[in-house]
């Protein structure tokens, strides 16, 4: 078969190439990672990730459910308190995951920017909790508004960001600020598989251990 160019201004062509800039082939799902890589920081990472899709899911069937669904369903209780839990799962796995990185300056070579957006994806997932707080519809999320609101209009952010409308903080919880940390959980994951993790503070080069068997694991 004969090989053809690759038609010029093809955007196809121009988003494989862009693809393999940001992610080169083979990073995207490795199957071998270095020895350092088998620790409990990463496994928190990942189980970050897992309560983010039960935070999502759990998430969705609410809101097909509807706001008062899990007032008055058994499925429904069910499902509002899988969401609560896996949320403050997700908060555990993520500070800790957080402060571990910390402690091993994540940022160190050239991976400031994927510090930066897990860092940045956290503060946004307490924004988003919070307007699921206020998004109860029970007296529990009215208390909350009405002590959160003079905080707010202090700092003077009431007038876009009221706490008092139920309506506009629902939005803000299931549309805004979840394609906010979407995206910046998106962004942080692609800089991982593009940077690699951070190696410890007393790695060794790998061009120092080649030969050996246990510079790298299976993933």
């Amino acid at each position: 078969m004969l090989k053809t160019e690759p038609a010029r201004g093809s955007w196809t062509v121009a988003l494989r190439n862009r693809i393999a800039r940001t992610v080169p082939e083979g990073q995207w799902l490795p199957d071998r990672q270095p020895a350092y890589v088998r620790s409990w920081i990463y496994v928190f990472g990942v189980a970050t990730l897992a309560a983010l899709l039960v935070v999502i899911a759990t998430g969705t069937a609410l809101a097909i459910g509807g706001t008062a669904w899990w007032h008055t369903s058994s499925v429904g209780h069910f499902v509002n308190s899988t969401h609560l839990w896996s949320v403050e799962l997700f908060f555990v796995f993520m500070v800790i995951h957080l402060w571990g990185k910390f402690f091993m300056a994540a940022w160190r070579g050239k991976r400031a920017l994927t510090w930066i957006t897990g860092a940045v994806a956290f503060v946004g997932s307490i924004g988003t909790a919070f307007t699921g707080y206020l998004s109860q519809t029970n007296f529990d999320s009215q208390w909350i508004s009405t002590q959160a609101k003079d905080g707010l209009n202090a700092v003077g952010v009431g007038a876009f960001f009221n706490v008092l409308n139920p309506g506009q903080m629902l939005l803000w919880h299931v549309v805004l600020l979840p394609l906010v940390v979407g995206f910046l959980v998106v962004a942080h994951v692609i800089l991982v598989r593009r940077h690699g993790v951070v190696p410890p503070f007393d790695a060794v080069p790998p061009e120092t251990t080649a030969g050996t068997t246990d510079d790298a694991v299976s993933s």
